[in-house]
């Protein structure tokens, strides 16, 4: 568009953000450090996009500049600087942030579509971000050698994903690539497995989607040719050299319509969706939902379930929550197909929450005003809407289930709820049913998995091969159990794109090397850690080879296998190689319904085999995010991030000296995991350097009860982590159930007196 009075427009903006931005320093809101990087970034970026004339030849941005414009107008000077202080900070799968900062934008949005007049920046997600995005993604891959050539893009149920995705898709078609391209919301799972499927043998992968997050955000999700995410190095090289440099110069735009029918290709069912645009090539169906579902069902060990379901007089009934995201359909059908007769899907239609309903705004989670509450299966809240939701679509019929399953938005991540038998409610909460943490759910898994192989054959096949990945802050209960039974363990940084790398190394024979990395570290403020190994137990011998399990406490799991045959495959024996909810949930239906066969429960099976276990014991872990939901607010939640890392790294050095105490526990040791991977987003400097793993606080010699403050690096939240530990026997298990709770609530809530993190 052409702007009248553009130097005026521009003169008011400058004045409109200084002043802003002055103020705000001077009222203590933001930092010296804040100020000065939104001073150089924030108009300058605003003026570039305002100036650019490349977007006014663009068609399908024609309203971009009237969004900024409008907001100029109206003086929306915090907003302007939240949008265009930064750009939109990509992290270790690509880029997330918030679409806007207000509801009334995101329903407009939703509304009219991905063109319409909001407020869009450099510093949130929209169609521009997006498109430059693609379009330095796409520079990158032509790049190479040789040049990459097909991509798989999906969407979950966000707002618009459908058309951020076709505009993405667009973008790679224009640059010469083939699109593999989903035909309805799908689960990321089920890009990740398409990736490397036969019938594809794609480069790259994106799925437009910003997992739990609540409905102001989204996200560009980038996966590489095996389904993983890309490696660290080959990621910041596609972002410092190509994606940071891209401008609306570099997109170019090809519709589906205009392609050559070999270079769009649909990824769906064995029918064509109704309403759905196949640009005339229909005949590019694959039915990439079998081939995932048949690939998974291949993992069962209970050979003949079908049978034993469609024989039981008390078949195991399952009730799932899809929480508004992709699972809604693959999940349930997933599950009858391998014999589940009995799965009720939630909905909770009377009160209006559409739980099972593709709704980007989550309105089960946004009913109160300034509460953003996130889609997230692994959230006890969460928990509580589903079963709410679940007595009011089926009355009186509780009691009844078994077991109660949620998956995410993108359906990576998997919740359980399970009963909880009388004698044991007052341990929680007086409640009926809990929804269990996810250290627990994968350590039972993965035992199940151990037992019935032990069952089989009478011991674990090959056990010196064999070895488990998990994030630094999943529960030591799995390293216990895996050591038992003769597995290796690595533990690695948060997020899958570290479990999958460390996997890939400890296939190419490499964990030697990273071992003696670890072992280095100094534990100094300014020692970098491993890049994405923490430690490792039993694996000196260089022999492990085949990944049991990859582990991580945010709800996500999978099962790496072998060695691939090539560097574009999936493991030998091996899942998708990121975390995939619809798989976790299956396996875990198969683990109840075990238990039910031999006359007990979830519950029951953690009891006997993992808390009684003398070589294991309790691991009681408490999470909480901070804030609860969503992220300290724009500029000024950088501060508050900031400051609390302060704190801790004050309590830090208190530690070291053996003066530091949490809930009257005296802190034995202390420790900062820093890999450095965000210092370019925290610049390094004489008062503060960047924890990006967490700082933790040891209570004991062993190490197994701490206290971890580990901070995003791409948003301003932090993660408070807890594991404490306890070997109870038959008569005092459930006593030190209380214990341990009592104990570790404490702990949490003296945790935020130090820090000044209140509950909001």
């Amino acid at each position: 568009m052409a702007i009248e009075n553009l130097e005026n427009i521009l003169n008011a903006a400058q004045r409109g953000i200084n002043e802003y931005l002055e103020k705000s320093k001077d009222a203590g809101q933001i930092d010296a450090q804040l100020f000065e990087a939104a001073k150089k970034n924030t108009f300058p970026n605003l003026e570039r996009w305002l100036r650019d004339t490349h977007i006014d030849h663009i068609p399908q941005l024609s309203h971009l500049k009237e969004g900024i414009i409008h907001a100029i107008e109206k003086e929306q000077w915090e907003n302007l600087v939240n949008a265009f202080r930064q750009e939109v900070r990509f992290g270790t799968g690509g880029i997330r942030g918030m679409m806007a900062f207000d509801k009334a934008s995101i329903i407009k949005l939703k509304d009219e579509g991905i063109d319409t007049d909001i407020l869009k920046g450099t510093n949130t997600i929209n169609d521009l971000v997006f498109r430059l995005t693609t379009a330095g993604v796409a520079k990158f891959g032509k790049a190479q050698n040789p040049p990459l050539e097909k991509v798989v893009v999906g969407y979950d149920s966000r707002i618009r994903g459908h058309d951020f995705a076709r505009a993405v898709a667009e973008v790679f078609l224009a640059y010469g690539y083939t699109i593999y391209f989903f035909d309805a919301p799908c689960p990321y799972p089920e890009v990740t497995f398409a990736i490397p499927h036969e019938s594809v043998k794609a480069d790259i992968g994106v799925l437009i989607s910003a997992s739990h997050n609540d409905y102001r955000y989204n996200g560009y999700k980038l996966s590489c040719s095996n389904g993983s995410q890309f490696d660290p190095e080959e990621r910041d090289i596609m972002y410092h050299e190509y994606i940071s440099k891209a401008t609306p110069k570099d997109i170019k735009i090809l519709d589906f319509k205009d392609a050559p029918d070999d270079k769009v290709w649909f990824l769906g069912g064995d029918a064509l969706v109704d309403g759905f645009d196949y640009a005339g090539k229909e005949k590019n169906l694959i039915n990439m939902h079998e081939k995932h579902r048949d690939h998974i069902k291949s993992f069962l060990l209970t050979e003949d379930l079908a049978e034993r379901q469609a024989k039981s007089d008390n078949p195991l009934q399952i009730a799932f929550c899809p929480f508004h995201g992709a699972g809604y359909i693959a999940v349930p059908r997933l599950l009858k197909e391998v014999g589940f007769r009995i799965v009720k899907s939630i909905n909770g239609t009377k009160s209006g929450m559409g739980l099972n309903e593709l709704n980007g705004l989550f309105p089960a989670f946004c009913s109160d005003p300034g509460k953003e509450q996130q889609p997230d299966p692994g959230d006890p809240r969460a928990a509580r809407t589903a079963v709410k939701a679940f007595k009011e679509d089926y009355p009186g019929e509780f009691d009844n289930i078994d077991i109660l399953i949620g998956t995410d938005p993108d359906a990576d991540r998997c919740g359980i709820v399970v009963h909880v038998p009388k004698e044991q409610q007052h341990v929680y909460n007086n409640e009926d049913y809990y929804l269990l943490p996810a250290d627990d759910v994968w350590t039972l898994l993965l035992w199940y998995r151990l037992h019935r192989e032990q069952e089989k054959y009478g011991s674990v096949q090959d056990a010196e091969k064999k070895f488990v990945t998990l994030s630094h802050t999943t529960s030591d209960s799995i390293t216990m159990l895996a050591r038992k039974y003769g597995l290796g363990v690595v533990r690695t940084w948060v997020g899958f794109a570290a479990l999958a790398a460390a996997t890939r190394d400890t296939w190419d024979n490499k964990e030697s090397e990273f071992v003696s990395l670890v072992d280095g570290r100094n534990d100094t403020y300014t020692d970098l850690c491993h890049p994405f190994v923490c430690d490792c137990n039993g694996m000196e011998t260089g022999k492990r080879s085949i990944n049991l399990a990859a582990m991580e406490q945010s709800n996500g799991f999978s099962i790496l296998g072998g060695p691939p045959p090539d560097r574009r495959s999936l493991g030998v024996g091996g899942h998708v190689r990121d975390k995939d909810g619809t798989f976790a949930a299956l396996l875990v239906a198969e683990i109840a319904a075990w238990a039910k066969e031999q006359g007990t429960d979830i519950i029951g099976l953690l009891d006997k085999h993992i808390y009684l276990d003398p070589d294991i014991g309790i691991f009681a872990t408490f999470y909480e995010p901070d804030p609860l939901d969503g992220e300290y607010p724009g500029i000024e939640g950088d501060r508050l991030k900031k400051n609390i890392l302060l704190k801790a790294l004050k309590y830090y050095q208190q530690a070291q000296e053996g003066t530091f105490t949490i809930a009257g526990k005296q802190v034995k040791s202390t420790v900062i995991y820093r890999t450095g991977k965000y210092d370019l987003i925290y610049p390094p400097s004489d008062n503060f350097i960047f924890p990006d793993e967490g700082i933790r606080f040891f209570f004991d010699d062993e190490k197994l009860q701490h206290v971890t403050i580990r901070p995003s690096g791409t948003g301003n939240s932090l993660r408070f982590h807890i594991q404490l530990h306890a070997t109870p026997n038959a008569d005092n298990l459930i006593e030190t159930k209380v214990n341990l709770r009592a104990e570790g609530k404490r702990i949490m809530d003296d945790l935020r007196v130090l820090l000044d993190a209140p509950r909001k």
